[in-house]
């Protein structure tokens, strides 16, 4: 009889720029990184699914760049 192995998992997540702003990234993902890697916080202001509390935390935490990427997000809202 053979036995049934566990699936091996997946690895763990190296976020990345293109993690960070791709629109299927979920924003539980997007939270983690923003808590985590303040230096992909810049790109997680051009992720549409970017919510108004993930920006605000984002703003509020700063970052290198962050407060550009939020000049430039808010200029395009204008």
């Amino acid at each position: 009889m053979r036995q049934a192995t566990a699936a091996v998992p997946p690895p763990p997540l190296q976020p990345t720029p293109a993690i960070a702003c791709a629109p299927d990234t979920p924003v539980e993902t997007l939270w983690a990184i923003a808590r985590n890697h303040p230096e992909l916080r810049r790109w997680i202001v051009a992720n549409p699914n970017a919510d108004a509390d993930l920006l605000e935390y984002i703003s509020q935490q700063g970052g290198p760049h962050v407060r550009r990427s939020l000049d430039i997000l808010l200029a395009s809202l204008a």
